[in-house]
């Protein structure tokens, strides 16, 4: 069949909205239609280069939709079905799904490759060359075909432009603060960068009863935004909000520091270590450019008198199959605020004007709605 994508052809190139021929589903493989996609920075990073994967690439790992087809084998999942894409697939087999840790599945492995997990080749083709897909998904289309190890199955009921969102950013976001920092009742949290990674990690660590959230973001919109969903303060820097948490917390300082900033940078490491406190955690989770190797500028010394600690953090380190309808279900009891991520909603060709705004610091989640 014929359908709609958004192509990077080019790593500094803008995307190429275009018509590409996709195949069936294979063997354990659904098609579906896409009703909407975030627009989260990491897709972002393929155009900058920041993350190498293969070119030429259909974008997009936030979407959520309903399943149109089915192939061989495939069982739990049925025509009509609504779904949600985790950006890390999930076999439910391996040693980390079987121990809990979904966001760590070894078929993760084969993300910068973009094909097929079950035989390698691609669904996806234009102008007569084969299409990688990003995360193995290409939710930047109207249809795409993707293995059932990354479908998630979510209520009818659900928005799925506001769904989609649970695909990165809101889990990914949510779990750094309630998973990976392990926020208290009564800690207090600094969160660096306010996206749609970071306004979640406010919202996460809210749920989990931080006494004060210190949002950190140079924009003011966001640090405006910030305290919409949850957080007690602001700074427009890390270094102006070291002087703000020591009169906080009688110099104690802040409990876990998250990072959340559209794009890492291993020098500004040794800032966030002297905000945490004596055994404060740092927990790492907005990308870094994949070839810096200039090293993080930190104090290891203060790493081992302190006891503090650095932590990774990928999807949240949550289980995309058990936190998504969980968040699914905190949205409808409104203690979740899906609604006010979405900044402003796009058809699929002002897809280069909603990474510019992006760029510009105007939204905290773009998404691009389809018909």
């Amino acid at each position: 069949m014929k359908t709609k994508a958004a192509v990077l052809w080019e790593v500094n190139a803008p995307w190429s909205v275009e018509e590409i021929e996709l195949d069936a589903p294979g063997p354990g493989e659904v098609l579906v239609k896409i009703a909407a996609s975030g627009m989260c920075h990491s897709d972002e990073h393929l155009t900058t280069g920041d993350l190498p994967f293969a070119l030429p690439i259909v974008g997009g790992h936030e979407g959520a939709g309903v399943v149109e087809a089915i192939g061989e084998g495939v069982s739990w999942l049925s025509v009509g079905d609504h779904v949600v894409f985790g950006f890390i697939p999930s076999c439910g087999r391996c040693p980390s799904c079987s121990t809990g840790h979904q966001n760590l599945c070894d078929l993760g492995a084969l993300m910068g490759l973009g094909l097929q997990i079950s035989d390698g080749t691609s669904r996806h083709h234009a102008q007569g060359k084969d299409l990688t897909l990003m995360c193995m998904l290409g939710t930047f289309a109207h249809h795409t075909v993707v293995n059932e190890a990354s479908c998630i199955k979510i209520e009818k009921d659900v928005p799925l432009d506001k769904a989609c969102l649970l695909g990165c950013g809101v889990v990914t976001g949510w779990g750094s603060a309630v998973y990976a920092a392990d926020v208290s009742p009564g800690d207090t949290v600094v969160v660096v960068g306010v996206g749609g990674i970071g306004a979640n990690a406010i919202q996460g660590a809210r749920l989990a009863g931080a006494k004060r959230i210190v949002a950190i973001d140079p924009i003011e919109f966001k640090r405006e935004k910030a305290m919409e969903f949850g957080a007690t303060h602001t700074a427009t820097s890390m270094t102006e909000a070291l002087p703000l948490l020591q009169d906080l917390t009688w110099g104690t300082l802040a409990n876990k520091v998250i990072m959340t900033m559209g794009v890492g940078d291993g020098q500004l490491m040794g800032e966030a270590m002297a905000l945490a406190a004596k055994r404060g955690r740092v927990v790492v989770t907005n990308i870094h450019p994949a070839f810096e190797m200039g090293g993080a500028n930190m104090s290891l010394l203060d790493l081992t008198l302190m006891e503090k600690q650095v932590v990774g953090s990928l999807f949240g380190s949550g289980n995309p199959r058990a936190d998504i309808p969980k968040l699914l279900g905190l949205y409808r009891e409104g203690q979740l605020d899906l609604d006010g991520l979405v900044t402003k909603t796009y058809p699929l060709e002002g897809i280069n004007e909603g990474y510019q705004d992006m760029r510009d610091g105007k939204n905290i989640r773009g998404v691009l709605v389809y018909e």
